[in-house]
């Protein structure tokens, strides 16, 4: 016999998207019941990017000064190499916001972060081992899922569903929503690699002669991330990897003396790129945010910052309704109107650096120069504003709107 659980709204998927959901539900008052198929949020190269504009909700939440105890890394600005040329991108420090950088902080704090305040909540329930295989529907109606979990299945009805499992989402799956893949050139393979205190001291990215290195700064590590043309991680390992080392390390010299810590391929972690869209977010009883909704490129590292965006907007939207009763389909696709905008037009940029600059690096073989927009940004200050406000705050950034329960 299955277990039952009977909520008012099943969040499906720990990560950022459905932990900031459910704790903003629990907050108003709302049952919530989360699943989450791992044990715990141990799991390194995922975004652990927090933008400004997500550190301002800490703020109107009254927890900002809390969640910056948690060990993080500021960045104020953007740089960036192409070729011989070192040119600077963005500049955070001038954002109308209370936090002017973006902080590095590994998603498996913040999502402990967001655990303990969301269990201060009695209406808060974290099923951990708990897996969703299918969506329960009745009447052309989704009204729970079926879960596996260690002491056996699990039933979880529902009047809300929300599918927050991430890009390859079990629920978006099983409710048969048409995806809209944008396409990607490329994928990419992540590590770590020890920080020297003679290393450079920013964030950056380098292009050249067919090569792509994102350097992350962790204070004690780099975090790295070595682009590659799409589908060639098989091909790159291949070659061995003492090969991959000897090309970090004529690509970026300055890693030469510590690329020998990558021991084992287990030690490099392949992400492999997707950008896509509902076309519908929703259906009677479900509705997909975050990742699940719109999968990102990690260009900008803003997924999180959308994922996170989408679930404010869902709370704001959804629940003072579910404080009182089940969401009708037209005031489940408000949230889809109402994000739409933002996730459309930061697609719409990545696809266009996708194409325009980082598929023509892949493919090139020739040295790289800044192109004018590049160097435009390099000589004037000001300009840098420009794309720091598109990476830290995005094209709609939310707000909260909605009081704690009292």
């Amino acid at each position: 016999m299955a277990e039952v659980i009977q909520t008012r709204c099943c969040v499906v998927g720990g990560g950022p998207a459905g932990m900031v959901c459910a704790f903003l539900l629990a907050r108003m008052g709302v049952d919530v019941v989360v699943l989450e198929k791992h044990a715990d949020f141990l799991r390194d190269f995922r975004g652990d990017t927090i933008h400004p504009s997500t550190l301002q909700i800490m703020h109107e939440l009254g927890i900002l000064d809390e969640f910056l105890q948690r060990p993080h890394q500021k960045i104020y600005e953007l740089a960036g190499q192409v070729g011989n040329d070192r040119v600077m991108i963005a500049d955070f420090r001038h954002l109308p916001t209370i936090c002017k950088f973006v902080a590095l902080m590994p998603q498996w704090d913040f999502l402990n972060f967001m655990k303990e305040h969301a269990e201060r909540y009695s209406g808060f329930h974290l099923r951990m081992l708990a897996e969703a295989t299918d969506l329960i529907e009745e009447n052309s109606k989704v009204v729970g899922v079926h879960a596996k979990a260690p002491q056996g299945p699990v039933e979880i009805r529902a009047g809300l569903t929300i599918g927050a499992d991430g890009r390859h989402s079990v629920v978006r799956q099983r409710a048969q929503l048409k995806v809209n893949d944008l396409g990607a050139p490329m994928d990419v393979m992540w590590m770590r690699l020890s920080r020297r205190p003679t290393d450079p001291g920013q964030t950056f990215g380098h292009f050249d002669r067919g090569k792509i290195l994102v350097l992350l700064n962790r204070e004690e590590y780099w975090q790295c991330a070595f682009v590659i043309a799409k589908g060639q991680a098989d091909k790159v390992r291949s070659l061995g990897l003492p090969a991959f080392r000897e090309e970090l390390a004529n690509f970026e010299p300055f890693l030469r003396d510590r690329v020998d810590e990558l021991k084992d391929w287990k030690d490099v972690s392949l992400l492999t790129v997707t950008v896509d869209r509902l076309e519908q977010w929703s259906k009677p009883g479900l509705l997909c945010i975050g990742d699940s909704a719109h999968a990102m490129s990690p260009i900008g590292g803003v997924g999180i910052n959308l994922a996170i965006q989408d679930a404010v907007a869902t709370s704001n939207l959804l629940g003072p309704i579910l404080v009182h009763r089940v969401p009708t389909e037209t005031e489940l696709q408000s949230v889809q109107q109402r994000r739409n905008f933002p996730t459309r037009a930061t697609q719409r940029l990545q696809v266009a650096a996708q194409n325009n600059i980082i598929g023509k690096v892949l493919q090139s073989t020739k040295p790289q120069t800044a192109a004018w927009p590049l160097k435009l940004l390099n000589n004037f200050a000001v300009l840098r504003r420009i794309p720091a406000r598109v990476v830290g705050l995005g094209f709609r950034p939310e707000h909260i709107k909605t009081p704690a329960a009292s």
